[in-house]
């Protein structure tokens, strides 16, 4: 058996330059580089900017329900919504807190009735404060 290794067959250019037959070029290789560098930092930084954007957007729809539960606990609870107090939400919502604080109200206009009057300012917090949401609401509570 006899084999016969075929030479390689080089092209001639018009000015005479001889050309390989293929391959990439350390130019054309660095540019593709380049442009898949650029587009990859780009989708990685989308994608980033994509996932504060959805806890952001997760805790502005979570915390006025939040708000609004531990509203209302307080003021099933009676007394207790005279003082002030802080905590979380449990197991069920990880992350999550609440602070509330009540203070009395002092207005010439209202006279009397202000001695009874309760400012409640109730804030729902996430990541250690990264995200606040406050409520701030007014009770009429007879002591």
């Amino acid at each position: 058996m006899n084999f016969k290794i075929a030479p390689y067959i080089f092209k001639r250019a018009p000015n005479g330059v001889n050309r390989s037959p293929a391959g990439f070029t350390l130019l054309e290789v660095m540019v593709a580089m380049s442009i898949m560098a650029i587009v990859l930092v780009s989708v990685y930084r989308m994608h980033s900017q994509t996932l504060t954007m959805n806890t952001a957007n997760r805790f502005y729809t979570q915390a006025p329900l939040l708000a609004q539960s531990k509203l209302a606990q307080l003021e099933a609870g009676g007394s207790e919504i005279i003082t002030g107090d802080s905590g979380d939400f449990g197991e069920e919502f990880p992350g999550y807190s609440w602070n509330v604080s009540v203070e009395d109200v002092s207005s010439e206009a209202l006279g009397e009735v202000a001695s009874d009057l309760k400012r409640i300012d109730l804030m729902v917090s996430f990541n250690n404060n990264e995200y606040t949401y406050n409520v701030r609401t007014y009770r009429l509570i007879r002591e």
